[in-house]
């Protein structure tokens, strides 16, 4: 059997304003009406033998992780917490755990959760070459076949051909290669002689291999990442729909890629390139690469209205944006931020969430409409007496709290209909009617559906502390 592992961490900083610590952009919808780790999931779950998904994600996105599966009716086999971020070696090393108590014999498919893939057949022939070669006891990476010299991928140059079995029922015009070696990212010189050459793929960071084989050979090179890992799998705990890592144990496991720790190494890594519309949507450019253009070149997403306008990417998510006479430009536009930038720059994106880490800006980590397990929660207006939220109820849902330790708060209903129990004392609540909850009382709000129960929060205090009990 196939295990899907997806690699559901990271935060996209390169795709701010929208992606953002608390809402990266694997969790966004950014080319079409699923999330990037919807489209992962969905693209391998019809393959055949493949199993539900393993997905590791960390404490901040753990309950975005699950609604998004949810939301397209997928099971998971336990979504992995790991306690802080270790690179993807020590994520490898957890999967291949986990697989191995589920079969001696399982092969897993590492995917991070933010790729592109357009030709989902393409993939598929390739998957099914990966584990006729992955059973054998290679060490499988997809190559990406290059399109473009490109300066932000690392790079793998092929070795010796090896023949693909005939019995295995594939295309046999799929090529495999042993690896010659893995290169860093190179400068645009050297970018451009590595695409004319021939020889060389992008580094996608997708592997497949038994479980057994690849941690074999992590024991031989990283021995120090198994038993730290295998020490926090086992004392690990399940949480509901949650396996959490112990914290202490991997703390002490280092951190390391699972190029460099094994891939690199190992005489047992065979490269298949895969020319399947790949594109990892690292940068607004990227996004505007692989979006279909008007005649102008120009990708509009939102309310936009522009005029003599050419090759540019204008992103409206809360409010009519316009523009006129401009060219190579990126226009995204969120509720608390704008970014303007060339097309042909926006890489350097990055610098600007640097900048905004740096001075504890929110923007860096949240939108103003943060997206919640139970549903959404505005701030809508804030001074230093006071923070207003508009807060969003999923239906059937019920919820139990604390209140504020120390202010009183004001609940005041827009739409829908709920139960609010304070203390002993339950009662309708909905429009057209108000609560007053004082501090250190215990709260139950419960919306049976099948409407969103919405409501405004007013809270007394500096809104730079805002302490509230709906914090995910």
């Amino acid at each position: 059997m196939i295990i899907p592992v997806i690699l559901a961490g990271g935060s996209g900083t390169r795709l701010w304003p929208l992606s953002r610590d608390l809402s990266p952009k694997q969790l966004l919808k950014l080319n079409g009406d699923r999330t990037m780790l919807q489209q992962t999931v969905q693209r391998v779950i019809d393959f055949i033998g493949m199993q539900l998904p393993l997905v590791i994600c960390n404490e901040k996105q753990k309950h975005l992780v699950a609604q998004q599966l949810r939301d397209i009716r997928v099971r998971n086999t336990g979504i992995f917490l790991e306690p802080m971020g270790r690179n993807t070696a020590p994520a490898v090393a957890v999967a291949a755990l986990k697989a191995l108590s589920m079969s001696l014999e399982s092969l897993i498919l590492i995917l991070p959760a933010d790729h592109l893939i357009q030709d989902e057949e393409k993939f598929h022939q390739a998957l099914a070459v990966a584990a006729d070669f992955a059973r054998d006891g290679n060490l499988v990476t997809f190559g990406i076949v290059p399109d473009r010299p490109e300066t932000g991928y690392g790079y793998i140059k092929k070795g010796r051909g090896v023949p693909v079995a005939q019995e295995s029922g594939e295309d046999e015009d799929i090529p495999v290669f042993a690896i010659d070696k893995f290169v860093e990212k190179p400068d645009l010189e050297t970018a451009r002689a590595y695409v004319s050459s021939g020889e060389y793929c992008w580094n996608s960071g997708m592997f497949m291999f038994r479980a057994a084989s690849v941690l074999d050979e992590m024991k031989r090179h990283v021995p120090d990442i198994v038993s730290a890992c295998q020490d926090a799998f086992h004392q690990g705990k399940m949480d509901q729909d949650f396996f959490r890592l112990d914290k202490d144990a991997f703390r002490k496991c280092p951190s390391d890629s699972i190029d460099y720790a094994v891939m690199e190494k190992t005489d047992r890594g065979i490269m298949i390139p895969l020319d399947a519309g790949w594109d990892d949507l690292g940068s607004w450019e990227a996004i505007w690469n692989v979006s279909e253009k008007d005649l102008s070149g120009n990708v509009f997403y939102g309310d936009v209205i522009g005029f003599d306008v050419n090759d540019s990417y204008i992103h409206a998510q809360d409010r009519l944006v316009t523009a006129y006479g401009v060219n190579d430009l990126v226009v995204v536009e969120s509720a608390d931020a704008l970014l303007v930038a060339s097309l042909s720059k926006t890489q350097g994106v990055k610098k600007i969430v640097d900048t905004l880490k740096a001075s504890n800006r929110r923007e860096a980590v949240s939108h103003k409409n943060q997206p919640q397990p139970w549903g959404a929660m505005e701030t809508i207006d804030s001074a230093n007496a006071y923070y207003v939220r508009r807060i969003t109820v999923r239906a059937g849902i019920t919820f139990s709290f604390p209140s504020h330790p120390y202010a009183t708060l004001r609940w005041i209903p827009l739409d829908g209909v709920a139960t609010l129990t304070i203390g002993e004392e339950s009662r309708r609540f909905e429009a057209n009617d108000a609560v007053t909850i004082q501090p250190k009382v215990h709260v139950q709000l419960e919306n049976k559906g099948p409407a969103p129960f919405i409501f405004l929060e007013i809270l007394p205090g500096n809104p730079k502390e805002p302490d509230h009990f709906m914090v995910g």
